[in-house]
């Protein structure tokens, strides 16, 4: 009698975009997977700047491309813990003068935390999204690493997971460009081969960040000063809903435009300059907290690249480590450095080899 060899079971984390859907489809043509879709719906508040309801329209279409490809799908809901560790971790750093990456929170705590936990105790070996990145085993420690299409790289939103969730999970689109994925997916016909790529808030909807705060907390008002010269400039409703570097929302007129320098949460006031290459602008180092190694913690100086912001080039660096003080001295001067983002650090062969959130 034949032996026949186990199949890996694989949850698809399946958002109704053409990344998911491709990727689906791909580990459902290898014999080795016992592919099963799920839908995560995290969001399902309507608010009246989205129109329609992102999420019916994203579960409908996730499970189209599953009925097609013939494979199991199931929706769960973690409304609750999305609200709870990605919404009010950004309306509280926002507060707190911060400009947070709810993104990278949401893939930390919900897609690759509560989600995989869950498809873990239902039985599953792996999990697979429609990232555009990769993953690296190196002595039996694993990291993320760049994908193939560097213009589409999503490697800097998954830099805060740990070895423990790393290891569980494949990304299919590693390897791929975007669009190859796009003739894929109209070469078999998916209903969304045509479908646009998300924009917005993680899960919440194409609706910016400002509008959706000001649902949730008056913000505070104050002046608008020229850095230089100290002109009063104007008035604005809330100085935690701007960032450094932000020019959007500056409403002044006729000198501009203008650019947040910085801001005070205390007076409110808002500090602008209408250089765009203002010094006052460019970082040469940073401070960091919550610096977290994939490995052991390096041994000084650290020489690697850094990448502070997602799409931006990964800038040559030295990290100092003192106590627990992490100083990044940059090789080039960056603009518009934000405190609470993301700093991700890689190595030569673009792998994730630590992160930190920026002081």
């Amino acid at each position: 009698m034949v032996k026949l060899k186990k199949r890996t079971k694989v949850a698809i984390a399946m958002s109704g975009g053409v990344d998911s859907s491709v990727a689906a489809y791909l580990l459902s043509q290898q014999e080795k997977y016992d592919v099963t879709g799920i839908y995560m719906r995290n969001w399902s508040e309507e608010l009246p700047e989205i129109k329609g309801c992102p999420w019916e329209t994203d579960q409908r279409d996730a499970q189209l491309v599953a009925d097609q490809l013939k494979i199991p799908f199931y929706v769960v809901n973690f409304e609750k813990e999305y609200y709870e560790l990605v919404v009010q971790y950004m309306i509280d750093n926002y507060q707190r003068g911060l400009t947070p990456n709810p993104d990278v929170m949401c893939n930390q705590e919900i897609k690759f935390g509560v989600f995989l936990d869950k498809v873990l105790n239902l039985g599953f070996d792996l999990m697979a999204t429609g990232h555009y990145a990769s993953v690296s085993k190196i002595n039996n420690q694993y990291y993320i690493g760049q994908a193939k299409d560097l213009n589409k790289d999503q490697s800097y939103f998954l830099a805060r997971l740990k070895d423990e969730q790393i290891r569980h999970t494949i990304f299919p689109l590693s390897n791929l460009t975007k669009p190859k994925i796009r003739k894929i997916a109209k070469q078999i016909k998916l209903p969304v081969a045509d479908k646009k790529d998300s924009q917005g808030i993680c899960f919440i909807g194409n609706i910016k960040v400002r509008d959706f705060l000001k649902r949730k907390f008056k913000g505070t008002p104050g002046k608008i000063i020229d850095i230089h010269n100290k002109k009063i400039l104007g008035q604005h409703q809330g100085v935690e809903f701007f960032t450094i570097g932000q020019r959007e929302g500056i409403e002044v007129g006729g000198t501009g435009p203008y650019y947040v320098v910085n801001k005070s949460l205390k007076s409110g006031n808002l500090f602008v300059t209408n250089n765009i290459d203002d010094p006052l602008l460019i970082s040469k180092q940073l401070i960091l907290h919550s610096v977290r190694w994939l490995a052991a913690s390096p041994k000084q100086p650290l020489k690697c690249g850094v990448r502070i912001r997602y799409r931006d080039k990964i800038i040559p660096c030295q990290v100092l480590i003192k106590h627990k003080l992490i100083t990044v001295k940059l090789a080039a001067g960056q603009r518009a450095v934000t405190p609470g983002q993301v700093a991700a650090f890689y190595d030569q062969q673009g792998i994730i080899i630590g992160s930190g959130i920026i002081a």
